[in-house]
């Protein structure tokens, strides 16, 4: 049997994001656990690295959620590992403990998405990803309390959504005792995981998915970092934390 050939520009890129990833969560524990006063890391600057991460790595995962095999399985086991994080900065780390973080998050959507592809697939690929990302923007303070842009179009939402517990702040609606180091609820990042899934949709209706298996963008290194990119993003922390300690 042939062996099945891999999007090696997407695992570039997905390796490319996971060694960015790691640049800044050690300027973190630089910052916040060896109390550095680096100046430039709480900047709009720094605050741009740190979206561009987490917007690569959930926009990938949608697009990518079509291309793999055993869904249920492995969404299960990306959340599982999101339950594992919590629990163990809990017990270690409890003062940047990570509760609902990205993992969760990715976990969550992958295995939604299972029943809710025979839906998404009904609707226009094009309008499908414009839809989830008008939402995804109107939905991005909803932490705050409100959905809408800016100062343009706002809607409050009740409070009493915002004091319910661990479910609701699963959803995003955060009460305020509640706190995590690494915090992506459903919503708003489930629409931007979303509009991956149409932007892959988009690109096989194009017939470009095909042309991806022969791209040349590909570097080894961060290949292999994109292939596993779980047990790095697993272990990266920990190591981190580790060396930052002996500094």
């Amino acid at each position: 049997m042939e062996k099945k050939k891999r999007y090696k520009c997407l695992d570039t890129l997905r390796g490319c994001t996971i060694l960015s990833m790691a640049l800044y969560h050690a300027m973190w524990d630089i910052v916040y656990v060896k109390r550095v006063d680096i100046e430039w890391f709480h900047s709009e600057f720094a605050y741009i690295w740190q979206q561009s991460i987490c917007w690569t790595f959930i926009l990938l995962s949608g697009i990518c959620w079509s291309l793999g095999k055993k869904k249920a399985i492995r969404g299960g086991i990306v959340f599982l590992a999101g339950i594992l994080i919590s629990i163990v900065t809990e017990i270690f780390l409890p003062q940047q403990r990570i509760i609902f973080g990205v993992l969760t998050l990715l976990g969550s959507s992958m295995l939604i998405m299972i029943p809710l592809n025979k839906i998404m697939c009904r609707i226009p690929s094009f309008w499908g990803m414009i839809l989830s990302t008008i939402i995804f923007f109107a939905t991005k303070s909803i932490n705050n309390g409100y959905i809408g842009f800016g100062e343009f179009i706002t809607l409050e939402l009740p409070s009493k959504w915002y004091s319910k517990g661990y479910l609701m702040t699963f959803l995003g609606f955060t009460d305020n005792d509640f706190f995590s180091s690494d915090y992506f609820s459903l919503f708003p990042w489930f629409f931007l995981f979303l509009s991956g899934y149409y932007v892959y949709r988009i690109a096989y209706e194009k017939g470009f998915v095909d042309k991806l298996k022969d791209c040349r963008i590909d570097n080894k290194f961060l290949g292999f970092l994109g292939r596993h990119s779980l047990i790095f993003y697993l272990l990266h922390q920990p190591l981190i934390y580790l060396i930052i300690q002996f500094l």
